[in-house]
């Protein structure tokens, strides 16, 4: 299982990544840590906005694309809008999906 996330960061930017361990990402996102991602050094994260389970690396990868290519105001329809995100995704990018809730995953 992979995951899609989307991170907010407190310049209100959204940061997007994928992953195979949402927690472990999680904890190196929020602390700052060697393994965290370049833009998050910078740009600390403040909430994790939405995550999105993916079947395969490459469908992951695939979403990952698409969403870092969207404006922010279509980020942020994706973000407050579980049906909008299933349509865009699953039928335009004919990717299997299914949204977490993102209180499952302590950070």
């Amino acid at each position: 299982m992979f995951y899609v996330y989307m991170i907010r960061c407190e310049d209100n930017s959204l940061y997007t990544g994928y992953t195979n361990d949402i927690q472990k990402r999680m904890i190196e996102h929020f602390s700052k840590g060697q393994r965290g991602a370049k833009y998050t050094k910078s740009h600390t994260p403040v909430s994790l906005e939405a995550i999105w389970s993916c079947e395969s690396k490459s469908s992951a990868m695939k979403m990952e694309y698409h969403l870092k290519r969207m404006t922010k105001k279509e980020k942020e329809v994706l973000i407050n809008d579980n049906v909008a995100s299933a349509f865009i995704v699953e039928k335009l990018l004919d990717i299997k999906i299914e949204r977490i809730d993102t209180s499952e995953v302590v950070i």
